[in-house]
Formats: C-alpha cells, sequence, structure tokens
C-alpha cells in the first residue's frame, strides 16, 4: 500500500494500491475496499487513481460518486 498524500490534511484516506483496471483503499478506521471497474465503472476507477496519485480529493470523490460501488471488502490479514 502508498501512503495516501492527504493533502488537505482532512481525508479519511490512509492509503491505496492501485492496479491495472483497480484500487484499494484504505481508510482511517483500517477499513479497506477494492473498487474495480466493473464495480464503479473504468472513468470512476481512472479518476480515484489520479486523485489517489495526487495526494487530494479521494475521500470527497468516494462519498460523492462511488460510495458503495465497492467490489468487496477487504480482509486486511490477506493483503
Amino acid at each position: 500500500m502508498q501512503r495516501y498524500g492527504n493533502q488537505s490534511r482532512e481525508s479519511g484516506v490512509v492509503a491505496y494500491d492501485i492496479d491495472a483496471g483497480r484500487i484499494v483503499v484504505q481508510f482511517r478506521n483500517g477499513e479497506r475496499y477494492l473498487y474495480t471497474e466493473d464495480s464503479a465503472g473504468a472513468a470512476n476507477i481512472a479518476k480515484m487513481q489520479e486523485l489517489a496519485r495526487a495526494g487530494r480529493g479521494l475521500s470527497s470523490f468516494i462519498s460523492q460518486h462511488v460510495h458503495d460501488r465497492y467490489a468487496r471488502k477487504i480482509n486486511s490479514r490477506r493483503l
């Protein structure tokens, strides 16, 4: 997992992992979610990856556009 830049210092996102067509997002509470092109749409995944790399706006984008459109919640012991 890559540490999220958190430029605003107020994000609920703390880390992410990017791969082709998917992103795993870890939130401040420790929960991790896998978002895929199938679950959230290719354009949304591309935008989430862009925001993750920039370290700004990912949490807001998730809450406003994809919220519960994750493929699955990931058990942290599996990563």
